[in-house]
């Protein structure tokens, strides 16, 4: 019978343009891969440093491996931490100015396990339009009402604050947002939740290791790291490896590694990601040559797509071409790679209807000849 229903949903989704496929490399992560028997420069993955294959990486990882074995055993409250887990957590405590830090297995276990062990069915919590789907998802399991304001419209989230009594209230946003590469009005929302006695928690996933001084994301470039309850950030982008992490008050840490799900009950990461994890946060912090580098790609790239009739602006890694219907994305993408170039399709439901797209993540490891070849591929498509 389920597969009756599996062919009939993938039939539906076939119609209309949204099937997906899973395409293996054949290579390590990178600026180029290997796909499908081709070389292709590759603007479809979040490595923006360029640390996926981190030799100073990878020496700590094998190290680490050598003396840890290949898997953790257990989750971290039954037998599965370590020394090199509570290096890393007090690592990046030290790299986000916090008092304390909590990994997770991944940015969307750490989203939804954070917000359930905050927040319950007494409780209100206000989310961005656009937010990542790991928000979005935690707001529903933590049972908590929730009030979606249109995306970075604090007017609206000032008066839903103010229309919205409950028992404890949190506003949560990604401050990067991962399909559009915008930002969140930070500022302006730290200051609405002053004044409504709200707490805030935001997703640095697409900022940490691009945004600041030392690459700690927009909490640090806009001086709030002291304002926000909450931070998350991720492992998997600019780090260049796996699994998450939030940053909080030691109390708030306490909690959530007691009542987080996501947590309390998967086993946890291997000592040899962690060990790998703080060899990059020492790059990511220590090494601005490698921010400058991605930064010049980004003004390049934003500078190239407004001299072709796009809207751009360097704010982010992130660049969304949008061409509203899945099979003018889809064609678009086919096209490129005819070209050389690596650009996936997004559609519904990771973007909303009408607005499907090309999305290019500029890295650090780009050349500028790699920059030119994405601008003249999206010449030749005379969108």
């Amino acid at each position: 019978m389920a597969t009756a229903w599996a062919r009939e949903d993938l039939d539906s989704l076939a119609s209309r343009g949204l099937k997906r496929f899973l395409e293996p490399l054949d290579s390590p992560q990178g600026p180029l891969v290997r796909l499908g028997g081709e070389t292709l420069v590759n603007f479809s993955s979040n490595d923006y440093l360029g640390l996926a294959a981190s030799p100073s990486a990878r020496a700590a990882a094998i190290a680490a491996l050598e003396s840890y074995g290949v898997g953790s055993g257990a989750s971290r409250l039954v037998v599965g931490d370590s020394t090199v887990h509570q290096r890393l957590e007090a690592r990046l405590a030290a790299f986000e100015r916090s008092e304390a830090a909590l990994l997770f297995n991944s940015g969307y276990a750490a989203n939804v396990g954070t917000l359930q062990a905050l927040v319950g069915p007494e409780d209100a919590v206000f989310s961005d339009a656009l937010n990542h789907a790991s928000l979005i998802d935690g707001c529903r399991l933590s049972r908590a009402r929730t009030v979606v304001y249109p995306h970075a419209d604090v007017e609206a989230l000032d008066r839903a604050l103010s229309s919205t009594p409950a028992r404890r209230r949190l506003v949560v946003t990604d401050t990067v947002f991962s399909m559009d590469g915008d930002h969140a009005p930070l500022r302006e929302i730290v200051g609405v939740c002053r004044a409504h006695g709200t707490a805030l928690l935001v997703d640095e996933a697409h900022a940490t290791g691009v945004l600041g001084s030392r690459g700690a994301g927009l909490c640090e470039e806009l001086g709030l790291e002291g304002a926000v309850d909450v931070r998350m950030g991720t492992l998997s982008k600019a780090f260049g490896g796996l699994g998450a992490y939030i940053c909080a008050s030691r109390p708030v840490v306490e909690l959530v590694l007691n009542r987080a799900r996501p947590l309390v009950f998967s086993t946890a990461l291997p000592a040899a990601l962690c060990a790998a994890a703080e060899a990059a946060v020492d790059i990511v912090e220590h090494d601005d040559a490698l921010r400058a580098r991605l930064w010049r790609n980004i003004r390049r790239f934003s500078q190239g797509l407004r001299s072709l009739g796009f809207a751009a602006e360097p704010r982010s890694a992130i660049f969304p071409v949008i061409l509203g219907e899945p099979g003018l994305a889809i064609s678009a993408a086919r096209a490129l790679r005819s070209r050389g170039l690596l650009v996936k399709a997004i559609r519904p439901p990771t973007v909303p209807e009408g607005t499907s797209r090309l999305r290019f993540c500029l890295s650090a490891a780009h050349t500028e000849g790699h920059v030119d070849l994405a601008l003249e591929g999206l010449r030749s498509l005379r969108l």
